[in-house]
């Protein structure tokens, strides 16, 4: 069986929406939010929270889990995803690391367990979450997906697939042994993607993702019945 752990990254020295990850939304730190996905997933023998706070690493044991203090130097903007995974990787042994990322709030344990299952197959040394969307897409005013010469319903495109970071798993062996030959070990390996939902995929980097997440949780928490709550327009004449 495969030991997967989870590592959360969480640097206090966000600048677009600062000390994001110690900030409150709906009532909770930004932060506890993928500590309690990891946690209510089930999926995880270890579960560290990777950052240089020592205030984060405290909010990290007081939830339950590891704090991994994470060298000064990559705590800085330009430290990559790859730079702070292979010092975490290179002092922990697992078979997978799953970034758990802290900015992706709306995730559900379902979720995140069925990305461990699909971790489970054995198949792929890197799996990227993606957003799936069927919508003509272009790139350098090239259609990517569709041809200009015919118009398809959008249900039937193919759908192009944006990467978003609310997980990502790297095998560790294949991950550090790209690492240390110098090469990219972010997308290293047999490639798999994984489907989120549109409704969990909103990545939190500015103050106008921030409100979309808040008004998304509180809509998601306000207790109502669905069925009483559908309403239609009907015409005059049903009245």
């Amino acid at each position: 069986m495969l030991k997967l752990t989870a590592m959360i990254p969480a640097r206090m020295g966000s600048k677009r929406v600062p000390k994001k990850n110690a900030r409150l939304l709906c009532g909770k730190p930004l932060l506890q939010y993928a500590i309690d996905v990891a946690k209510d997933a089930g999926c995880f023998e270890e579960i560290w929270v990777n950052t240089e706070s020592e205030d984060l690493g405290e909010l990290a044991a007081s939830c339950g889990v590891d704090f991994h203090r994470r060298p000064p130097e990559l705590a800085v903007d330009t430290a990559t995803n790859q730079d702070f995974t292979a010092e975490f990787l290179r002092r922990l042994q697992c078979d997978f690391v799953v970034m758990v990322n802290p900015t992706s709030p709306l995730l559900r344990p379902e979720t995140v367990r069925r990305f461990c299952e699909y971790l489970a197959s054995d198949a792929y040394d890197t799996v990227l979450s993606v957003l799936e969307e069927k919508a003509e897409c272009f790139y350098q005013g090239t259609p990517v997906n569709f041809r200009t010469v015919e118009k398809v319903n959008s249900q039937d495109l193919a759908p192009v697939q944006k990467v978003i970071w609310a997980m990502t798993a790297w095998r560790r062996a294949s991950f550090l042994h790209t690492a240390d030959k110098g090469e990219c070990s972010v997308f290293a390996g047999r490639l798999g993607l994984f489907p989120v939902p549109l409704a969990e995929s909103l990545d939190i980097d500015t103050q106008e993702q921030w409100d979309l997440a808040e008004g998304m949780l509180l809509a998601k928490n306000k207790v109502r019945n669905q069925q009483e709550n559908i309403a239609y327009w009907r015409p005059s004449h049903e009245d």
